[in-house]
């Protein structure tokens, strides 16, 4: 059992983020991702829907006989946070190491939440930051344009598209005394240098990836799941669409060439 593989999903690239952060803390684990690209972006889909693809897709990952599985999208985590409740496995969302990550870094007690339009439509991460104090303020924008930007490519702080949507999705928060803003969606930690060039660097940027890769540390020791394994895991890559895609995106993500890594498969079948 504790040699068996993470599975990790997300709508599509972004889900790359919490893998690069799972090979640093944990980099003898077995890790299996899917990448749902062909029915990207979730964030703009109905409740029904995102709960539909988050199932199937987490159905897919259990075939692969993974130990946990990670929902490492923002927008399955806010809007099927019960998804866990009917696996035979772990499961973890974004959702709660993210939040309570912000609350410990607020100083102001005014935090932002940047998600998808599905996700702040749920305000998830307002209510579970309110839950875990009372007296934080929680300001919440969604940024539809950040997936896409992402997915083709665009990341760089200084190209003038890039920019330009930053600035039209943070301007609020700059007359505020907000000090900590959480990217809600593992899409976002790819513009984390034009978010933070945008907000000024006494804002501390909560990266939903980051944390939830050292949650899921947490959770496998706590389970006495941790992989026995001295060597490197190995790493499956799947998505719903060409792979081609994918491949040259996942390598600005992970750092390393991709090339020929990722599998297609029918998502509709599961």
């Amino acid at each position: 059992m504790k040699n068996k593989a993470i599975g990790v999903f997300d709508s599509g690239l972004g889900g790359l983020t919490a893998v690069k952060e799972l090979i640093k803390c944990l980099p003898n684990e077995n890790i299996v991702y899917f990448g749902d690209t062909g029915r990207v972006p979730y964030g703009t889909r109905s409740k029904d829907t995102i709960i539909k693809y988050g199932a199937q897709d987490a159905r897919f990952l259990l075939q692969h006989n993974v130990k946990m599985i990670i929902a490492a999208c923002g927008t399955v985590s806010s809007v099927a946070s019960d998804l866990g409740e009917s696996l035979p496995v772990k499961f973890s969302g974004v959702l709660e190491p993210t939040a309570l990550a912000c609350a410990n870094a607020t100083k102001t007690g005014s935090v932002a939440v940047l998600g998808t339009s599905a996700t702040i439509n749920s305000h998830s991460y307002k209510k579970l930051l309110e839950k875990i104090n009372p007296n934080i303020k929680v300001y919440e924008q969604d940024c539809p344009l950040f997936v896409p930007l992402v997915e083709n490519g665009f990341t760089d702080k200084d190209d003038i598209i890039v920019k330009s949507v930053v600035e039209r999705y943070v301007s609020q928060f700059k007359d505020t005394d907000v000090d900590t803003v959480i990217l809600g969606c593992t899409h976002y930690p790819l513009l984390k240098a034009a978010i933070g060039e945008a907000l000024g660097e006494k804002v501390k940027l909560i990266d939903s990836g980051y944390e939830t890769a050292i949650y899921t540390k947490k959770l496998l020791e706590e389970n006495n799941l941790l992989s026995t394994s001295e060597t490197e895991g190995e790493r499956e890559f799947y998505v719903s669409d060409t792979p081609h895609n994918f491949e040259s995106v996942a390598g600005r993500f992970l750092g390393r060439n991709m090339k020929s890594t990722a599998t297609r498969i029918d998502i509709e079948k599961y």
